[in-house]
């Protein structure tokens, strides 16, 4: 692996009680544990400019771990070093400046877009928090460049997410996640809530915008095909733990835990 570690987390846990009830099952997610570790000591690095593509099945504790590197939930063990920071320890200012270099693209482009607010201000709202020296015209021009990356245009700053299609609201995700111009983006099932067509056009566009931005990424999913398009690496989940960590290449080609093996039996073809 290249030298320039972006991204080092090591020995990560999250553990929900059988108390927490519904909750504790909803955050843990159909079919997964009813109580225990949801992320038990799970640790990687990534590197600048690379691909590491979590899989594993529903309820292994992928959102989880996406929701604790970017200290959306606090994990009960372990330690996030990003940047040569430590991430965990950060309060205050040095969060911030933290936390915008670090950005979500979430499953649901309906439900993570606020129905009430138009695209301009969807979009500007994280300049509006981490950047509110500048004025409304820089900062509509920042909207307008982040809209025109990922092919929209000035016509969607006054329309509401209601007013496009799923694609696009998955595209005023990633614009939003990219306005800051962050150094990694955590993808979590960016393209599941999509039909299969649309959802090739976002990784499309995931992967262009990677070569123009230098972005790196780690990108969550339940299938292996998906993750194939973009990995350099892949990780493997099961139960809260990584069973297979490698270069794509070789874990979708030749895996070496039985469980990976399981996932790619499960599929017909993997696309080169």
């Amino acid at each position: 692996m290249a030298a320039d570690i972006i991204l080092d987390v090591r020995n990560l846990k999250k553990t929900y009680s059988a108390q927490a009830g519904i909750f504790a099952g909803a955050a843990l997610g159909a079919g997964g544990p009813r109580a225990g570790a949801a992320v038990d000591g799970v640790s990687f690095e990534v590197a600048r400019g690379e691909t590491l593509g979590i899989v594993g099945e529903s309820g292994c504790g992928k959102t989880t771990l996406a929701r604790m590197l970017l200290r959306l939930i606090e994990p009960d063990e372990g330690a996030i070093e990003f940047r040569g920071e430590n991430f965990l320890a950060a309060r205050g200012g040095k969060l911030r400046a933290l936390r915008r270099r670090i950005q979500m693209v979430f499953q649901d482009p309906a439900g993570s877009l606020n129905s009430r607010m138009r695209v301009e201000s969807i979009v500007g709202e994280p300049l509006v928090i981490h950047e509110p020296h500048l004025a409304a015209s820089q900062r509509r021009a920042r909207v307008l460049e982040a809209l025109g990356s990922v092919g929209l245009d000035a016509g969607a700053l006054n329309r509401f997410p209601h007013e496009f299609s799923g694609g696009q609201r998955q595209r005023i995700g990633i614009a939003r996640a990219l306005i800051l111009r962050p150094d990694v983006v955590v993808g979590d099932e960016p393209v599941s809530a999509l039909d299969v067509s649309v959802g090739a056009q976002i990784l499309e566009l995931l992967i262009r915008l990677q070569s123009e931005l230098n972005l790196t990424y780690i990108f969550i999913s339940h299938t292996l095909p998906v993750v194939a398009q973009l990995a350099t690496r892949v990780a493997v989940m099961r139960a809260g733990k990584f069973v297979e960590i490698g270069d794509a290449a070789k874990v979708l080609s030749h895996p070496e835990n039985a469980y990976t093996q399981a996932l790619l039996d499960a599929v017909p073809e993997i696309p080169a």
